[in-house]
């Protein structure tokens, strides 16, 4: 009897071990620990256990740039923390991207496992050498449960990290400088990116993302959208709470796919234009501006396809909250929603 119950122990323990496995692509946001609102990052961490060691990606979505490094760190199965050195972020007050420096960082977090899912609570602490530049940076991720692929994105290499990353057929737009054009973002070595004029930086352990400009609307055809937009109403007005700022936002058709077409505004200026409504969504990653206490996000329809009204399912992401928006819009009448920064949670 003593033997049996020493033998189901034994499996028991095994059994625990293995699911205290950290491997998987985890995702969410990390805000700096300073008080007041900025600019925060929109993350992932995809990354695989062998016994005490663990190595993958690290990636972050900072204002109109996504960069991604490869890492290796440690894993304690005692106290479920995971150890990652000599990680470079942005500096979280880098009015640009093109123009910023890098934190240098070491990541320690732990691991919390209940009904709710799987996190990681941690922080990205500054080196000693920039204790006074550089602030520590809070971050709470979530593992995704639906990918199954995480070796195959170990193995491709930074360049094909999935959860925060826009794609080749993605935009970006920063809402503090409407442009009324398209901005797509290039994988590296993509022909879009040999070719717009913008090179990518390409060094041994990281890639960082080119951006290429789609001319959507010429200056007379936007001027004409936006006169054509001011004309309508606005409607809608919901507000939606965010913990970033910078969100995602996907936009589907809603029903039968029957050729409508919209124009996308942020705060009255035309950000994306002529984008068809399809099963598959096209998606806008949006920096918001920070300087308004409500961003104003405006579906405007181009026409109304073959079974009117104009309408759209969009999905608004935070990296942490999910809210899925019906939109409608007619030849009179905007869908509009409302964005609203969380105030942050006082030190």
């Amino acid at each position: 009897m003593t033997k049996l119950i020493y033998i189901f122990l034994l499996f028991a323990a095994v059994d625990q071990t293995h699911a205290q496995t950290v491997t998987g692509s985890w995702y969410g946001h990390a805000d700096v620990a300073v008080p007041g609102m900025h600019n925060n990052y929109l993350t992932e961490l995809v990354i695989k256990q062998k016994g005490t060691h663990v190595e993958g990606i690290f990636g972050y979505y900072f204002r109109d740039k996504y960069q991604s490094y490869f890492i290796h760190g440690h894993y304690d199965p005692a106290t479920h923390q995971i150890t990652i050195l000599n990680i470079p972020v942005i500096f979280y007050g880098s009015i640009s991207t093109e123009n910023s420096v890098d934190c240098i960082t070491n990541f320690r977090g732990t691991v919390v496992r209940n009904k709710m899912g799987s996190t990681v609570k941690g922080t990205f602490y500054h080196d000693e050498k920039y204790k006074y530049t550089c602030p520590d940076i809070k971050v709470s991720y979530e593992l995704d449960k639906s990918d199954n692929h995480t070796d195959s994105v170990i193995a491709a290499g930074p360049a094909i990290a999935t959860i925060w990353k826009p794609k080749d057929e993605d935009y970006v737009a920063d809402a503090t400088k409407p442009t009324g054009v398209n901005t797509t973002i290039a994988s590296v070595g993509s022909p879009a990116s040999a070719t717009s004029g913008v090179s990518a930086m390409v060094a041994p352990d990281s890639v960082t993302t080119a951006l290429t400009v789609t001319p959507s609307a010429t200056a007379e055809d936007a001027k004409k959208l936006e006169e054509s937009f001011n004309s309508r109403k606005s409607t809608g007005h919901r507000v939606y709470e965010v913990e970033s700022d910078s969100v995602r936002l996907s936009f589907y058709d809603n029903g039968e796919i029957d050729g409508d077409s919209i124009s996308v505004f942020v705060n009255n200026n035309l950000i994306l234009s002529h984008q068809g409504l399809a099963a598959k969504a096209f998606n806008l990653y949006l920096h918001l501006d920070s300087t308004r206490d409500i961003n104003e996000i405006s579906m405007f329809a181009e026409n109304l396809g073959r079974i009117p009204p104009n309408t759209a399912l969009m999905v608004l992401t935070d990296g942490k909250n999910r809210y899925e928006v019906f939109m409608s819009s007619s030849l009179t009448e905007n869908a509009t929603i409302e964005v609203k920064r969380k105030k942050p949670t006082p030190q």
